[in-house]
């Protein structure tokens, strides 16, 4: 009875780890912190998630997965409802239908990929709340979040790699 109540455990542990570590990174994303003018220019480490898992590991992070943690951003950080679920759905939709480019290759075929799906979706989300707002948003503070959101890759990537070796392997 113990053994299996414990299996059951790992195993759920296991599979909620790409949705609990893209949730842990929309939280960390939305801290207040305390240096001015920060806000505006943080990296969006979801996105970072979004991609990673899609191109690692999509059987788990579904679609409606990806949709309602995207809603749970635009609630959170405050943007206009639906904004963050498109963007998720599409980068998981333009990783998914690349993912052989992506998966198996080096890490700089993984970051370029990123760098170049990131970029798209970051557009995309300006352009979307540009329009919401009917005005323009300052363009160079999404351009020093993009650059923020593609140096802080590699970091994320390395410790969702640290913990798929240590936790999903097995599974």
């Amino acid at each position: 009875m113990k053994g299996s109540l414990w299996k059951r455990m790992d195993l759920w542990v296991r599979q909620i780890l790409p949705a609990g570590s893209t949730l842990l990174l929309i939280l960390v994303n939305v801290m207040p912190t305390r240096l001015p003018g920060f806000a505006p220019v943080a990296p969006l480490l979801p996105l970072i998630s979004v991609y990673y898992w899609a191109v690692y590991r999509p059987e788990l992070l579904p679609p409606p997965v990806a949709f309602g943690l995207g809603l749970l951003t635009d609630i959170i950080a405050g943007t206009p409802l639906g904004v963050s679920p498109l963007v998720y759905l599409l980068l998981l939709g333009m990783t998914s239908s690349q993912r052989r480019i992506f998966s198996g290759r080096s890490f700089l075929v993984a970051w370029w990929g990123f760098i170049l799906m990131g970029t798209a979706c970051m557009v995309l989300q300006w352009g979307l709340v540009s329009l919401v707002f009917g005005q323009a948003l300052e363009f160079r503070s999404v351009l020093f979040e993009l650059l923020m959101t593609l140096s802080f890759y590699p970091l994320v990537s390395w410790l969702f790699a640290r913990a798929q070796l240590a936790l999903l392997k097995r599974a």
